[in-house]
């Protein structure tokens, strides 16, 4: 039985499609969803350059309160993307139990959320990209398809939907 899910979003261009596939097997299961999205920390270059620009203590003060900030500007971002989406649906936005943004490697955060939270199933889109149509399966789904411990309902992009729909 599924009582709870897992949708992890990457805020791509196929973010839409894959909430509405995520909030219809809420509805059919009328179980819990749980939303996650995940930030990959900043690459060497950019912590460079901040810190070409930014005194020591304007940077710490930048990785403690601005990373925060930043956060839940995303968070905030993703609950207002799924208002905008559902219009009217009201009722889809209360199968969401929460909206987290946590910072980290996308699949290992993906699943140490999936067991932190014990749910029973993982939605996920294949792609976030329409360059990516090329290959069946974009890098952290491939990932997560290998190494879930529980059920993954993969979500196909829509390009490839429709090059494979002619």
């Amino acid at each position: 039985m599924i009582r709870s899910m897992l949708y992890a979003t990457d805020l791509g261009l196929y973010a839409p499609f894959v909430m509405q596939h995520a909030l219809a097997l809420a509805r059919t299961f009328k179980a819990d969803l749980y939303v996650i999205h995940v930030v990959e920390p900043i690459g060497l270059f950019a912590e460079s350059v901040l810190q070409s620009y930014l005194d020591e203590k304007a940077l710490n003060e930048w990785q403690s309160q601005g990373l925060t900030t930043v956060m839940a500007t995303i968070e905030q971002r993703v609950l207002d993307s799924f208002r905008e989406e559902l219009g009217e649906g009201e009722q889809d936005l209360k199968l969401i139990h929460s909206v987290r943004v946590i910072q980290g490697d996308p699949c290992e955060v993906i699943l140490d959320q999936l067991r932190k939270l014990s749910v029973d199933l993982l939605i996920v889109g294949s792609h976030s990209h329409a360059t990516a149509a090329a290959t069946p399966l974009g890098r952290t789904a491939a990932r997560v398809l290998q190494l879930s411990t529980v059920p993954v309902y993969l979500v196909p992009s829509l390009q490839r939907r429709r090059s494979d729909d002619v």
